[in-house]
């Protein structure tokens, strides 16, 4: 049996890490670097209460949240690329493309 409270906790901190960073950081790469955090840290808990309940449904959440980074790391990096070709930087705060 796996001690799943330390887990939890652990879990619990990495996704207040990546809260913390995509609210305070400028930069969009940092932004989703933070926002890869939180998916990690999800899927971290849904693999610990899966194996504590027997269940293996949290491995197939967690393969699934894992996709779903991946497809999220690829369409976020070719839109900051996109980003800094048209405005020259990529820090979140100074880019107004959608103001007409």
């Amino acid at each position: 049996m796996i001690p799943v409270r330390p887990l939890l906790f652990l879990g619990s901190a990495l996704f207040a890490i990546g809260v913390f960073g995509v609210l305070t950081r400028r930069n969009a790469i940092a932004i989703l670097l933070s926002i890869e955090l939180i998916l990690n840290a999800a899927s971290l808990n849904f693999v610990v209460l899966g194996q504590a309940s027997g269940h293996p449904q949290g491995q197939a959440f967690a393969l699934f949240v894992i996709a779903l980074a991946a497809c999220e790391a690829a369409v976020g990096l070719a839109i900051v690329l996109g980003l800094y070709r048209t405005a020259n930087t990529v820090l979140a705060d100074q880019v107004n493309l959608l103001r007409g």
